[in-house]
């Protein structure tokens, strides 16, 4: 089969496809919890639980695209004649898994080896986590025909992302950086609000592309 296959509609939304990415992204939603524990306790402990929500992005975004999933599986096991039914908090879901997976898959491999290329060492997890992120990245972009979510959603996605890259930089409970990168925290900063106002435009870009995309069909 042609790589055309493997990134058409239905492929995608295949319940073989559907089944498989639900899991990938719920095992490693727990996994990535796991990996924020640490940090978690000690924002409980020595800041306030009411920061909790901010301290682990990437558990959260790939939780975003599980509940994407979600939808679409139930969508999988209904009348495919159909069109799939639009919500608000589908929606809303839809804007925060694009926007999130996207940003954390890109800023995660860009933390990763921006502290190799400053002298870390490379061992099996980074590569892993390289992998890993990109396929969010990837799978956020690769689903744009199946979304529903229109403009008031990215606005809402758009304004908790920001709020988030607010609490992160001001309060301080931004992900553990590699230690050479620790006296660099202003530039991350820049670099993290900037792929936020990113992966808001990519957002808005592909509703529009699919905007048009379904005009066609019409």
């Amino acid at each position: 089969m042609s790589i055309r296959t493997y990134v058409s509609k239905a492929f995608l939304s295949s319940r073989f496809m559907l089944w498989t990415l639900f899991w990938v992204n719920f095992l490693g939603t727990i996994y990535g919890y796991q990996w924020y524990w640490k940090q978690l306790v000690y924002t409980a402990q020595t800041m306030s639980p009411v920061y909790l929500p901010f301290v682990p992005d990437s558990p959260t975004a790939s939780l975003f695209f599980t509940g994407v999933i979600t939808y679409l599986l139930i969508d999988s096991y209904k009348n495919r004649s159909q069109s799939p039914k639009r919500s608000w908090f589908r929606s809303l879901i839809e804007a925060l898994a694009l926007i999130t997976s996207f940003k954390y898959g890109i800023w995660a491999v860009s933390m990763i080896w921006a502290g190799v290329y400053q002298g870390d060492s490379v061992n099996w997890q980074d590569w892993m986590l390289t992998l890993s992120h990109l396929g969010m990245a990837a799978e956020a972009i690769l689903y744009m025909r199946l979304y529903t979510y229109r403009v008031n959603a990215i606005i809402v996605a758009a304004l908790w992302t920001l709020w988030n890259d607010y609490m992160d930089y001001t309060v301080g409970v931004f992900p553990w950086l590699p230690a050479s990168l620790e006296d660099d925290i202003p530039i991350v900063a820049a670099f993290t609000v900037q792929l936020s106002f990113v992966s808001v435009i990519l957002a808005w870009v592909l509703m529009k592309i699919r905007r048009l995309m379904e005009k066609r069909q019409v």
